[in-house]
């Protein structure tokens, strides 16, 4: 059986947002157990992928190259933390590019879920923004708040789903899908010696 996928949004759920861009591996500080929580889920079996807006590069706040930095190291912290994060896919393009992969659009969503052949259904999709919780609509995906970043503003808004389960933060939302998964596991095991 494939492992399980699930994807996290960025800025606002690993870590701390800034309302002019997140522009330098410097302003790219992790929300407090936001690198454990991606360690725990994938030594519990999970393939972990991020997904992330980052037209800040399009608009030349920053560089790629920095972009790539922070990816650098947040792929380093999870190591360190005894996790791996299978692939980081961030969508560079200008809002005016109108491009398949920038959120609210489910572009990532999709590519992630093919590159590693799980069902969309399946897969939760965590974020903090509006435009996290309809690209997971859209691609067919689970969505899961978290209060951190925007996700308080988030939750107040009249087109957020209120069917959405909505956790604290990163720390929280592993604890609840792992908590699912293994709810999860336990009765496939009951179906299967029926």
């Amino acid at each position: 059986m494939a492992s399980p996928l699930i994807i996290l949004d960025r800025d606002g759920v690993i870590n701390h947002d800034s309302p002019h861009y997140v522009r330098s591996l410097a302003e790219w500080v992790p929300i407090d157990g936001a690198i454990q929580a991606i360690a725990r889920l994938s030594q519990a079996g999970f393939l972990v992928a991020v997904a992330t807006n980052q037209a800040g590069v399009a608009k030349g706040v920053f560089s790629g190259q920095e972009l790539d930095r922070m990816h650098e190291r947040l792929q380093a912290l999870v190591q360190a933390a005894g996790g791996h994060i299978a692939r980081i896919y961030d969508c560079r393009h200008h809002p005016d590019d109108h491009c398949d992969c920038r959120k609210p659009r489910p572009g990532m969503l999709l590519q992630a879920c093919a590159d590693f052949q799980a069902q969309a259904q399946d897969v939760f999709f965590v974020g903090d923004s509006l435009n996290d919780m309809k690209a997971a609509r859209a691609a067919g995906c689970r969505p899961l708040l978290v209060l951190t970043g925007n996700g308080d503003t988030t939750r107040q808004s009249p087109e957020f789903d209120p069917a959405t389960p909505i956790v604290a933060s990163l720390a929280s939302a592993a604890d609840w899908v792992l908590r699912k998964q293994g709810a999860h596991a336990l009765e496939s095991r009951d179906q299967q010696s029926r």
